[in-house]
């Protein structure tokens, strides 16, 4: 009579768990066929039988044995006795040795082998469910009968999936348009944007609507328009196509996703009338019902960055466009640090530096523009 001792698998483990016969007690097996199923604490190993002969178990599924430990014979005599199992260290005093279910309503396999409810889970996969707080439901979603510690494993390293919502792929884009054929450059300069806060503050009241730094930068950067053109053109293959009017687009983002909607013709705009604009543009950004021609058509835009304590941006240039400017909320009174992206096959670094000085004037420089 031959019998079935464990090899060694794992220089680390002194005991594995012997997870499922894959062979019933009792029935003819042929040399090299697997018949046994051991957990490690890094894998799971199939154990061959290394003769023919009927296989006795001595030892049941959901048992810890030790390496060289005989867990089965192989001959043609009588049964041999079932050895008691060897109990896992944190089972020893209940004595228990079956694997711990999952939960109530999910229990594991019996020592026997037949299916209660729910997967056999091994002990080790067991340790890392409750470990990482998994649920009987994911370990389900897994659609196995033998929960090992590899499954578990897999289950943790799956990436969480979440569909990205229109107005955001529609974002990804124009981001993904932008960097592939647009090379842009940045510049940013130091603004002193508390005089002209103050008096928007004061404006606020007198126009009965908001005015504050979208306001106050849309109308500044529209006054460059006719100074600065080639920054509202857009490229044609060698030749910059001049737009008449500044259009100029500001980013809003209430949490329902990043809309751009466009002042057109700001040069020709009070400052009443863009404050009524961007007021009416932030209302429908919280139900996204927008106008086609309340989104189409810039050709510059301010990006706004005055949530939190963000102290610069580097926007990207929107297709169609030449130019973005990132404005930031000043802190403590503190010089705001204003950044320009440019599509630098249009502009370059000197008209760019040039172009934010003439902004900082007309910013530091702003008593409220004209207001009807």
């Amino acid at each position: 009579m031959a019998e079935l001792r464990v090899p060694k698998l794992n220089n680390n483990d002194t005991e594995y768990m012997i997870v499922e016969w894959l062979v019933p007690d009792g029935t003819e097996v042929h040399e090299d066929d697997a018949v046994v199923l051991v957990e490690t604490s890094k894998a799971t190993e199939e154990l061959p039988a290394d003769t023919t002969g009927v296989l006795r178990h001595t030892m049941k599924a959901g048992a810890w044995c030790h390496p060289d430990e005989v867990i089965a014979t192989i001959g043609l005599d009588a049964p041999a006795p079932v050895a008691p199992p060897h109990p896992a260290p944190s089972e020893a005093a209940a004595g228990s040795s079956t694997p711990a279910p999952l939960a109530s309503g999910s229990a594991a396999l019996a020592s026997g082998g037949d299916e209660v409810g729910g997967p056999l889970v091994t002990a080790p996969a067991q340790a890392l469910i409750d470990q990482h707080g998994i649920t009987p439901e994911q370990v389900a979603s897994l659609g196995v009968h033998l929960v090992r510690r590899a499954d578990v494993e897999r289950l943790l390293t799956q990436e969480e999936r979440r569909e990205l919502p229109r107005v955001q792929r529609a974002v990804a884009r124009a981001v993904e348009l932008s960097h592939q054929t647009i090379p842009a450059a940045y510049v940013a300069v130091r603004m002193n944007l508390t005089p002209a806060l103050e008096r928007a503050r004061a404006l606020t009241k007198e126009v009965r609507r908001p005015v504050g730094l979208a306001e106050i930068f849309v109308q500044a950067v529209a006054g460059l328009h006719g100074e600065f053109p080639l920054f509202f053109a857009r490229l044609d293959g060698s030749h910059a196509v001049l737009s008449t009017t500044p259009d100029i687009g500001v980013t809003v983002d209430l949490g329902e996703g990043l809309y751009v909607p466009v002042v057109h013709d700001a040069a020709g705009r009070t400052l009443k009338d863009i404050a009524g604009t961007l007021m009416k543009h932030r209302l429908a950004a919280t139900t996204g019902d927008f106008k086609e021609a309340d989104l189409t058509g810039a050709n510059f835009v301010v990006t706004l960055h005055t949530e939190g304590e963000v102290e610069m941006a580097i926007p990207f240039v929107f297709p169609g466009t030449a130019g973005a400017l990132a404005v930031t909320s000043p802190a403590d009174g503190t010089p705001a640090l204003i950044g320009l992206a440019y599509d630098h096959r249009l502009i370059n670094g000197r008209d760019a530096s040039l172009f934010l000085a003439a902004l900082r004037t007309a910013v530091t420089g702003w008593t409220g523009g004209t207001l009807a």
